[in-house]
C-alpha cells in the first residue's frame, strides 16, 4: 500500500451509533440516536494502529443479564447510567414519550433515564422486554457516575 493510501485509510474517523435513553428537565424519558465519534488512531502494544474512543475512567460494574422469552420489565428506571449491549436475541425499550426501539445483537444503547417524574398513568422511566422466540442476552456496564440529562452528551 502506498503512503497516500495508508494516510487515506487512517484519515476517515469512524462513528459508532448508539441509542440514548435520557431524562429531560421535566422528568420525561426520551430516546435519541447518537454516535461515538471522538476516535483517535493509536496502537495497543505493538499491534497495528486502531481507532479508540476512550471514555472517562471510573468505577464500573459489569452485569450479564438473560431476559427470558416473553419477559416484560414494566415501567422502571435504569439502576445507574449504563452501557447496554445485546449479545444475542432481541429486546425493546419504550420511553415515556412513546418512542419504542427494538434492538438486536450488537446494537449499543446508553441507559440514563434516572430521576424521571411519573406521568398521569404512573409510568416512570421506561418499559423493556424481549421480542423474539429466544432469550435476550445483555451485557450491561453500569457506570458509577451521576446521570447527565442531555441527549448525546457522550461523544
Amino acid at each position: 500500500m502506498s503512503s497516500n493510501q495508508d494516510n487515506a485509510k487512517h484519515s476517515n474517523k469512524p462513528t459508532v451509533p448508539y441509542w440514548h435513553i435520557w431524562t429531560d428537565a421535566d422528568g420525561i424519558s426520551h430516546q435519541t440516536r447518537c454516535a461515538l465519534h471522538d476516535f483517535e488512531l493509536g496502537s495497543v502494544g505493538s499491534a497495528d494502529p486502531q481507532w479508540n474512543d476512550k471514555q472517562k475512567r471510573g468505577e464500573a460494574t459489569v452485569v450479564f443479564t438473560v431476559l427470558p422469552v416473553g419477559w416484560v420489565g414494566d415501567w422502571h428506571e435504569n439502576p445507574a447510567p449504563q452501557w447496554i449491549l445485546p449479545l444475542s436475541g432481541r429486546w425493546f425499550v419504550e420511553s415515556m414519550d412513546g418512542t419504542r426501539v427494538e434492538m438486536g445483537a450488537g446494537v449499543l444503547s446508553r441507559g440514563e433515564d434516572q430521576h424521571c417524574v411519573a406521568d398521569k398513568h404512573g409510568n416512570k422511566g421506561h418499559r423493556s422486554g424481549t421480542v423474539s422466540d429466544e432469550p435476550c442476552v445483555l451485557m450491561c456496564v453500569q457506570c458509577h457516575v451521576s446521570p447527565v440529562h442531555q441527549a448525546c452528551h457522550i461523544k
